[in-house]
């Protein structure tokens, strides 16, 4: 095992992933979201790392991955990247989570058939709703306006706006999410990144209806970059999924409530994924949920220490 900080590289098609490896047992691929990088997971993979191995890259373009000029950085070709990365590091068979862009990359992982056996999708880029205003945005600055201070003020705008509570982020962690898009190379890949973000390739919910993986969504209630009822369409769209839609929380969910979603991902994973026993008196003292498809979503808690709930399934509960 690695440390958590530690980055690894691996060649692909467009240039090289830089990506973090941690713990054994059946894979789990997590996928960061735009503008945002592998330290999004800073909290969840350790968690995960405890039963999983746990695979974070940073998609090309981003974080400590290339950034290559010439190299699509648009989702199919990252979903191309990240499975010939994946193949590289002999991972046949995987699950996926995906937050925000990652999800979308997710997404078409699971559609190509790479290898998917599991999704969890949080706060997810899907169907016809995006590339968001604020993208669209990012995406019309003159290029006399490409400038680290517009960068800067633009990702802490989004952590304001995209948080219901924006004190949860201390300006430590703020400072992290800005690192990776200061000088000017990296600021030129800022945009051009944004620019990659076309709305192409996740606007067909029938591609969705062939999903045979178990699929995990969580949702803000209060996303104000893809409403919940993206959350909505999403899950009616695929027949193997479940909803989590959280009251009192934004689009950044892994920075507002990992310690409510982070167990229950565990968990499905678990169940759904390993399809493994609850284990209840095992030694770790975790008390485990099962959780299953329901009509037509479930909210989660009405604060966050309220984290545990059990669903129903079809055949009759757990």
């Amino acid at each position: 095992m690695i440390a958590l900080g530690e980055k690894l590289r691996v060649r692909t098609s467009g240039g090289e992933l830089a990506y973090q490896d941690i713990g054994d047992g059946p894979p789990v691929v997590l996928l960061h979201g735009f503008p945002q990088s592998a330290y999004v997971w800073r909290d969840l993979a350790p968690l995960l790392s405890s039963r999983f191995r746990v695979i974070v890259p940073e998609l090309l373009g981003s974080g400590d991955s290339d950034r290559p000029s010439d190299a699509p950085l648009d989702l199919p070709a990252q979903a191309r990247y990240v499975g010939e990365a994946l193949a590289a590091l002999g991972v046949a068979r995987f699950a996926a989570i995906g937050h925000s862009v990652g999800g979308g990359v997710a997404q078409l992982l699971a559609l190509d058939g790479v290898g998917v056996d599991a999704l969890v999708l949080i706060s997810s880029t899907a169907l016809d709703a995006w590339p968001t205003f604020a993208t669209r945005e990012v995406q019309r600055t003159p290029p006399d306006q490409e400038v680290e201070l517009l960068v800067h003020s633009g990702i802490r705008a989004a952590l304001r706006t995209g948080m219901a509570d924006p004190d949860r982020i201390d300006v430590e962690q703020v400072a992290r999410y800005l690192l990776p898009w200061s000088g000017d190379d990296r600021v030129a890949s800022f945009f051009r990144f944004a620019r990659a973000l076309d709305g192409a390739g996740l606007n067909r919910p029938e591609d969705l209806a062939e999903l045979d993986v178990p699929v995990l969504i969580f949702w803000g209630e209060d996303d104000p970059f893809y409403p919940a009822e993206v959350a909505e369409r999403l899950n009616a769209a695929i027949p193997t999924s479940t909803l989590g839609l959280l009251p009192g929380c934004g689009h950044f969910l892994l920075d507002e409530a990992v310690e409510t979603i982070g167990p229950m991902i565990y968990e499905y994973l678990r169940a759904r994924y390993l399809r493994a026993p609850h284990g209840h008196g095992d030694a770790s003292g975790v008390v485990t949920i099962q959780l299953e498809r329901h009509p037509p979503w479930v909210d989660l808690a009405e604060d966050e220490e309220d984290a545990w709930h059990e669903v129903d399934d079809q055949e009759g509960g757990t």
